[in-house]
């Protein structure tokens, strides 16, 4: 098959037929037409379907049809509340009682505890019961990623007894391709793949093919360093452990994809001196709201930018050609700090700074800045010299350009890892937060040697 049968034929589906045959309560010709779909375009055409076709779905698909797609679909929070309303509360509790236990989960913890309340009561018991056991961990935790439906086998079994039992346990598993070893005491002792099970002898005892070096996480952990587990040991699921190294479940690489793409769209929006990514779907009012409080606090810090110009206005009203740099100096200032910034701020959600390294990474930044500063000015250096015919002014600009982008590159990368040691997210030094900083610190640097050599530029 050719390439572009992979990468450039999009999957689509008749939208307005799916439409007229749901209107026309055509029961037969909408469910052959919509089940043969990927799940993915089954959500696809469900997210954007209005309230009543929706209805008309609920009537024509089993809980367990619609659960299939609805747990791969992304949603927004208020779009999962919305569904939860217009859904009767017992095919809704079918529903949630057909999807993996974490899936669910993340569904209810959306919802008000009251409408949970309800669903948890009409649930199945033995679901209820699990998921009620995961609703207990922390948001953004192992505990609130894994799934209990895993497949455990105990180190005392033989192949063959092993092999049943991993037949027993995986119509409901979340994965099969890693099985999980407890012994006795329900506490994890090993790991071995499927193909490991199948090849090895049937009267070998899973003691002695299972691989006791585990690398598990525990319950409390943060989901960051699950990801970053998972990414540096190519696992497929990760288990999950108490302080007594009880398995408690599993963590599957679907949900740590998910999590990387969360962590990811956080840092981006941070940096981009946001709370939140805004959705295409917000409103005036809403998008206004998640950006006001950095634009408030930029306002601020402008402020002080300001004043300080303000104090060094007799020495612009005497040489007034000082103001036409002041753009360049602050521009190259605030991308180079930002440059700074976006590498420390990777480093350290991806884990590769490490104590040892972060002196290192400052003193790099360093260099690179004060580096970067000399070719510039010297470029500088020349363009005014033609253009102005005044060197020391040249001189002036050219050394406040290399100290602000040295001093900006500098604050770039420590001023995260700082934060980072004080335990805060270090995307808050946010990328114009960082550029206002270098702002007033260029601007100081680059007027107060003005003013130092005033009488000769004059």
């Amino acid at each position: 098959m050719a390439e572009h049968d992979f990468l450039n034929e999009e999957v689509m589906y008749d939208k307005a037929l799916l439409d007229s045959l749901l209107l026309n309560n055509e029961i037969d010709a909408f469910r052959e037409e919509f089940l043969e779909l990927h799940t993915y375009d089954q959500g696809e055409y469900f997210s954007e379907a209005t309230d009543e076709l929706r209805s008309h779905m609920y009537e024509l698909l089993s809980p367990r049809e619609v659960a299939e797609f609805l747990e791969t679909t992304e949603l927004e929070d208020e779009e999962y509340d919305h569904i939860f309303e217009e859904m009767d509360t017992l095919y809704a509790s079918d529903m949630l009682s057909e999807m993996s236990f974490d899936n669910a989960v993340d569904m209810l913890k959306i919802l008000p505890k009251t409408k949970v309340a309800s669903l948890l009561l009409l649930m199945d018991k033995e679901a209820s019961e699990e998921i009620k056991a995961l609703l207990h961990y922390e948001e953004d935790t192992a505990g609130s990623l894994m799934t209990t439906e895993f497949i455990s086998i105990t180190e005392t079994m033989s192949v063959r007894e092993a092999l049943i039992q991993v037949k027993a346990q995986a119509p409901e598993a979340e994965t099969i391709y890693v099985i999980f070893v407890q012994d006795e005491r329900k506490r994890l002792s090993g790991v071995l793949s499927l193909r490991e099970l199948i090849v090895a002898e049937n009267d070998a005892y899973i003691e002695e093919i299972m691989n006791e070096r585990v690398i598990s996480v525990n319950v409390a952990d943060d989901q960051e360093d699950v990801a970053m587990i998972m990414r540096d040991y190519d696992f497929l699921a990760v288990p999950v452990v108490d302080y007594q190294n009880h398995l408690l479940g599993i963590i599957t690489i679907d949900d740590i994809l998910d999590v990387i793409d969360e962590e990811a769209s956080e840092d981006y929006s941070r940096l981009a001196g946001v709370s939140d990514i805004d959705s295409t779907k917000d409103t005036v009012f809403t998008t206004a709201r998640k950006r006001l409080p950095w634009l408030m606090i930029l306002t601020v810090l402008g402020m002080i930018t300001a004043t300080i110009l303000g104090n060094f206005e007799e020495t612009l009203e005497q040489v007034a050609l000082l103001a036409a740099f002041i753009p360049i100096i602050g521009g190259m200032a605030g991308n180079s700090g930002t440059q700074s910034l976006a590498v420390a701020v990777r480093g350290i959600s991806t884990g590769e700074i490490d104590e040892q390294s972060k002196l290192k990474l400052a003193l790099r930044e360093m260099g690179s800045g004060l580096l970067s500063g000399l070719c510039c000015a010297v470029l500088l250096f020349i363009i005014i010299v033609l253009i102005y015919h005044t060197p020391l002014l040249a001189l002036i600009v050219s050394f406040s350009l290399t100290i602000a982008m040295t001093v900006a590159t500098l604050s770039g990368a420590v001023v995260p890892l700082l934060m980072h040691r004080m335990k805060i997210d270090p995307a808050v030094a946010s990328g114009p937060f960082i550029s206002t900083i270098n702002d007033i610190i260029s601007m100081l640097i680059y007027f107060g040697l003005a003013t130092t050599f005033m009488n000769y530029l004059i």
